[in-house]
């Protein structure tokens, strides 16, 4: 009967799988401690959709904003050739038609 062990190494073999089973449990209650709940994600999941949507929409007016400047900047130089440039163009063809009628 040497192969079968005593009362007391039984004793201590379940006391050491009785620590381990708590360990076990215990660990398992910390990843569960970790855990977020589902409403707690829904929530947070649509924080950030609203979030990523504000964003985009200051995206848009800021590149409609510059789209606004592109245009004011674009009729700014029409403005200048018409007011400048061809009034220039205009004394410029009237001293060439001057000095040309009065040397015929």
């Amino acid at each position: 009967m040497p192969d079968e062990p005593t009362l007391g190494e039984l004793a201590r073999r379940l006391e050491d799988r009785l620590g381990d089973v708590r360990d076990d449990i215990q660990q398992l209650g910390v990843r569960l401690d970790s855990r977020v709940s589902m409403e707690r994600y829904q929530i947070e999941q649509s924080t950030r959709d609203r979030d990523l949507q504000a964003l985009a929409e200051r995206i848009k007016a800021v590149e409609d904003s510059r789209q606004a400047q592109e245009r004011q900047r674009a009729a700014d130089r029409r403005l200048i050739l018409t007011g400048l440039v061809v009034p220039v163009l205009l004394v410029i063809l009237q001293v060439y038609l001057a000095t040309r009628g009065a040397g015929a």
